[in-house]
């Protein structure tokens, strides 16, 4: 199982010390990195973070895209032109240090392409240059997996790309081969999706591209532990990642505010690992069954199997 997790929640408490976080990823038993870009990159050219990596035999998942500043009215979608080509330049940018690094994975969030009231931006017009862009980048970069990540509000309140729906058309409508999915726990608890739907479409296409595993509630992006508020949701998204074959990155993307960096990412790395271990002691033909008979009551049951250990 590929396993990484948050530099940011780390850097933060531990001063700021790239190495110090990277000494503590090796000793945790992780074996990837992802890079938010261009903020963790700052001091670092592509030759000395890969040497870096190298140093705690860790290895470059991907990169992703974090816009700031200048991007808080859009980023791809910007209704100015100059803003969009920069942020256009800025996904080239990291597709090229992520290459460079030896990561394969170019992951775009558009955190700010959205709208916060009616009347205030032309739907269509965005769509059209969010798919234009789209098509752009994966056109610059063959080589890379494209994936873009959804989330329905914050910070905006209506996200331009903002469930598996609107993702799903997205794909779509760039039609190129490299360009994918990336599903984050929580922010698909707060578009009130059920996370195995998304897995198993997206897996079932080979579209999925990455995983964020956390936990919330479904109001705001908590970034719990893995399996502490939605256990059965969280099993249930498992088993289509090993149904259909996922052999990509599964990156904890939890925030550990109160609770320590290190001990949190523990648990994370116990609770999958543990999960995982369910799904394969009852094995995938068995909950397949269960799935096929479409009954509630034996869905239920299939829930208490679990809760004893899959024993």
């Amino acid at each position: 199982m590929k396993l990484a997790t948050r530099i940011n929640s780390f850097l933060r408490i531990e001063g700021y010390d790239l190495e110090k976080t990277l000494s503590d990823f090796k000793n945790l038993g992780l074996g990837y990195v992802d890079l938010n870009y261009p903020e963790h990159i700052v001091g670092y050219e592509a030759d000395s973070m890969k040497a870096l990596l190298e140093k705690y035999d860790l290895q470059l998942n991907g990169v992703a895209l974090r816009f700031r500043n200048e991007f808080i009215n859009g980023e791809l979608g910007n209704s100015d032109s100059t803003v969009a080509d920069k942020a256009l330049q800025l996904c080239k940018d990291a597709a090229d240090y992520c290459r460079a690094v030896g990561g394969k994975v170019v992951t775009i969030w558009l955190g700010y392409d959205g709208f916060d009231y009616s009347f205030q931006i032309n739907y269509k017009k965005v769509w059209d240059q969010i798919i234009k862009a789209y098509q752009e980048i994966a056109d610059y970069a063959p080589d890379l997996k494209i994936s873009i990540e959804y989330k329905p509000f914050q910070p905006r309140a209506y996200a331009f790309v903002e469930g598996m729906g609107v993702t799903g058309m997205i794909l779509h409508d760039v039609n190129r081969e490299n360009i994918g999915v990336t599903l984050d726990y929580c922010h698909m608890l707060m578009k009130h999706e059920n996370p195995a739907f998304a897995a198993d479409i997206f897996g079932s296409q080979n579209k999925l591209y990455g995983i964020h595993l956390n936990d919330g509630y479904g109001l705001n992006d908590d970034g719990l532990m893995v399996g502490t508020s939605t256990p059965f949701k969280t099993l249930e998204m498992l088993y289509y990642l090993k149904k259909h074959n996922y052999d990509g990155v599964i990156y904890f993307d939890t925030f550990p505010i109160i609770e320590g960096a290190v001990e949190e990412c523990e648990r994370n790395i116990e609770m999958i690992h543990y999960m995982d271990k369910l799904i394969d002691r009852l094995g995938l033909n068995y909950i397949q069954s269960i799935i096929d008979k479409n009954d509630a009551v034996a869905a239920s049951q299939l829930m208490f199997d679990f809760f004893k250990g899959g024993e």
